[in-house]
């Protein structure tokens, strides 16, 4: 009787951790360029593709499911991001607001297809947009208000002495500053969480898997049970991952409208 030593599915776990998270974190490969930016240019192609073919197709009835799915987002981020925060002036942010919205949804939801990166998994990228933000919403803050009035927005009314009312005011800066730094480290934070659990289980499911596949025996065969439990699991995250990606896409462009609103509102 030959006796073969137990197989361990966790003899390569670690090595492959370590490759998946090099992968998660990109590689510079040529000046300020990384893994990541041939997915944004894709994903900026793909967007301006989408909004070409669209609008030739735009008719007072959806001709086609394609064109059906682009006026659904166009009329949430209208409604539901755009009126429904900016009220009547959310006319002229609206574009805006929907190249937020679909740009990243788009970078979500490429990220989940393996093999491929997501744009918003590096805090690089997160952060432009989170700038992109802050960049646009002050320019329509000082364009309402005049510079000297914006500037003094943050100042708040009624606290005396001066002193005191600069530093609160400064504190109310730094504050705006926070919460940009969270907007984008929320978006960041969720979607290389998100891809670094859909990776360890995809590598959980091969390494239970596999070895079946080497030699079938009753061990291999439990280890292949186990491994069609991770796939299962695997296949739920995906689903869950989808929704978080449209989530995310969400949150961020609805904030965004909300510091629009907060630096035009008189108040």
């Amino acid at each position: 009787m030959v006796y073969m030593d137990p197989i361990d599915p966790f003899d390569g776990f670690s090595a492959e951790i370590n490759h998946l998270m090099a992968k998660l974190a990109g590689q510079d490969f040529w000046g300020p360029f990384t893994t990541f930016t041939p997915f944004i240019i894709l994903i900026l192609l793909l967007v301006l593709v989408v909004v070409f073919v669209a609008k030739k197709q735009l008719s007072l009835v959806p001709k086609n499911r394609f064109v059906g799915v682009i006026e659904f987002f166009v009329d949430f981020t209208r409604n539901e991001i755009g009126f429904n925060v900016l009220g009547a002036a959310a006319k002229k942010h609206v574009p805006f607001l929907l190249t937020l919205f679909i740009f990243i949804l788009f970078s979500n939801l490429i990220g989940i297809i393996p093999g491929s990166t997501a744009a918003t998994g590096t805090m690089g990228s997160t952060l432009a947009l989170t700038v992109i933000s802050f960049v646009y919403f002050t320019y329509y803050g000082i364009k309402h208000h005049g510079l000297g009035r914006y500037i003094l927005s943050y100042m708040p009314h009624g606290v005396k002495p001066a002193p005191l009312a600069l530093f609160v005011g400064l504190l109310e800066f730094v504050s705006m500053i926070l919460r940009l730094l969270t907007l984008s480290v929320r978006l960041f934070a969720n979607m290389f969480a998100g891809h670094m659990l859909l990776g360890v289980l995809a590598i959980l499911t091969t390494l239970f898997i596999t070895p079946m596949f080497s030699a079938f025996t009753a061990e291999t065969a439990g280890l292949g049970g186990v491994g069609v439990l991770w796939l299962v699991l695997l296949t739920v995250m995906y689903a869950m991952e989808i929704f978080i990606a449209l989530l995310q896409a969400y949150v961020f462009t609805l904030l965004s409208s909300v510091y629009v609103m907060l630096a035009t509102t008189d108040h």
